[in-house]
C-alpha cells in the first residue's frame, strides 16, 4: 500500500499537471491542499491555483492598440499602398436674429477640390495634391489656406484641421427680408473666416469595432459591428463680417444684433455618440457615426457702430458627423468618406452656425505582402 501511494505521488510530481486538469500545475496545493485563497479553485475535489498575469502585461494588453477579434476585424496582409484620390472642402455660415421678426442669412462658398496621390507604410502617408483651379484654371478664386489631417486607429483616433478663407462667397439663403429672394447667389466678398482645431476621441468596442476599416483601409471589417465613442475637443474660431459690402437693400433692413465687424470665441467640448460598421456583402462596408458635443465658449464680439467689445461666456450643442462607403478586397480597394464638424455660438438674440466639412474619394492598391 505505501508502495502504490509512493507511485502516485511520484506520478502527479513528475506528470505534466495541466495534461491532467487543463490548468498548470502548482506545487504548493499538492504539498499544502488544504489552503484555498480567492486566487484558487476545485476541481474534482482537487485545488489549483488560478495563475494571473503579471501587471506588465495586463497593463500592455489594456493600452494594447491592435488587439482585434479576428472574427470580427482582420489585419492588412500588406507592407505598403498606393492610392489616388480627389478631396473637396465645403463652408457654410448661417446668422440669424430672433429680436422681432427673424432675420437669417446663410453664405457658402463653391467647394474646392484637389487632386493627390499618396505612398502609404502601414499608417504613414506620404503625397502630394494640387488644388483643381491650378489645373483647370476657375472664375472667382477663392484665397484659401487649409490643412486637416485624420489619424485612425484600433482604440483612439485624432483629427487636426486649420482653415484661412476670404473672399468669393455666395448668399445662399435669405429669410426675413421684405423682397430679398432675388439675392440669392449673389457673390459676397465681405466675409473673413479662420478656424483651428484638434478632436480626440476612444472607442469603446475596440475588438469588434474598426475605424481604420472604414477611413484608412488598413484592417478589413468582416462582420458588422458598433461602438460608443467619446471624447474632447478644442476648436478656435473667428469670423469678419462687412456688412457695407451687402446689397443696399439688404443693409438697410439688417437688425443691430447681426451688425458685427468680429466674432472670436474658443470652444472647449466633451462628446459622447455611437458609431456603426455595417458589412451588407462581402467586402463591402459602410459606416455611420453621430458624435454630438456639449461646448464651454469663450467669446468676444466687437460692434460695427462703436468699435466695443463684448464678453461671452455660453454653453452650446455642437456635433460631428463621420460617414463611409469602402469596398477592400485585402489587395485593391475604392471608397468615399465624410468628415463635417458644425460649431453653434447661440447668445440671444444672436445665432451663428458654422460648418466644415471634408468628402473624399479614392482608390487605390497594396503590395509587398507581410
Amino acid at each position: 500500500m505505501k508502495h502504490w501511494l509512493l507511485s502516485f505521488v511520484i506520478v502527479l510530481t513528475f506528470y505534466p499537471f495541466n495534461s491532467i486538469f487543463g490548468f498548470e500545475k502548482d506545487l504548493s496545493i499538492l504539498t499544502n491542499p488544504c489552503i484555498a485563497t480567492q486566487d484558487t479553485i476545485s476541481i474534482n475535489d482537487t485545488l489549483v491555483i488560478k495563475k494571473k498575469k503579471p501587471w506588465f502585461e495586463r497593463l500592455a494588453q489594456m493600452i494594447d492598440f491592435n488587439n482585434p477579434d479576428p472574427r470580427y476585424i482582420s489585419s492588412n496582409l500588406y507592407n505598403f499602398t498606393f492610392m489616388v484620390n480627389t478631396t473637396g472642402s465645403y463652408e457654410h455660415y448661417r446668422m440669424s436674429s430672433f429680436k422681432g421678426d427673424k432675420q437669417s442669412i446663410s453664405f457658402a462658398p463653391s467647394p474646392s477640390w484637389k487632386l493627390g496621390a499618396y505612398f502609404g507604410w502601414r499608417w504613414i502617408f506620404v503625397g502630394w495634391s494640387v488644388d483643381v483651379n491650378d489645373l483647370f484654371g476657375g472664375k472667382h478664386k477663392r484665397k484659401k489656406n487649409e490643412f486637416n489631417l485624420s489619424l485612425y486607429s484600433a482604440k483612439v483616433g485624432i483629427d487636426l484641421y486649420f482653415l484661412k478663407s476670404q473672399n468669393n462667397v455666395k448668399i445662399r439663403d435669405i429669410s426675413g427680408f421684405a423682397n430679398a429672394d432675388k439675392y440669392k447667389g449673389y457673390n459676397f466678398d465681405g466675409l473673413q473666416s479662420e478656424m483651428k482645431g484638434v478632436n480626440l476621441y476612444y472607442i469603446f468596442n475596440n475588438r469588434h469595432f474598426s475605424y481604420p476599416a472604414a477611413y484608412s483601409q488598413s484592417t478589413n471589417q468582416r462582420k458588422s459591428a458598433g461602438s460608443f465613442l467619446a471624447g474632447l475637443s478644442y476648436s478656435n474660431h473667428k469670423l469678419f463680417f462687412d456688412t457695407k459690402l451687402l446689397p443696399d437693400w439688404i443693409d438697410s433692413q439688417l437688425q443691430e444684433s447681426m451688425r458685427f465687424h468680429k466674432i472670436h470665441y474658443t470652444d472647449y467640448s466633451i462628446n459622447f455618440g455611437y458609431g456603426y460598421n455595417w458589412v451588407f456583402a462581402k467586402n463591402y462596408l459602410a459606416n455611420l457615426s453621430i458624435t454630438p458635443a456639449l461646448g464651454y465658449k469663450e467669446s468676444n464680439i466687437y460692434s460695427e457702430q462703436t468699435a466695443s467689445m463684448k464678453d461671452y461666456h455660453t454653453i452650446n450643442c455642437d456635433i460631428i458627423t463621420r460617414a463611409a462607403l469602402v469596398y477592400n478586397n485585402t489587395k485593391y480597394y475604392i471608397g468615399a468618406s465624410l468628415l463635417v464638424q458644425t460649431y453653434n455660438f447661440h447668445k440671444k438674440p444672436f445665432w451663428l452656425s458654422n460648418t466644415y466639412g471634408i468628402l473624399q474619394f479614392y482608390v487605390g492598391f497594396n503590395f509587398n505582402k507581410k
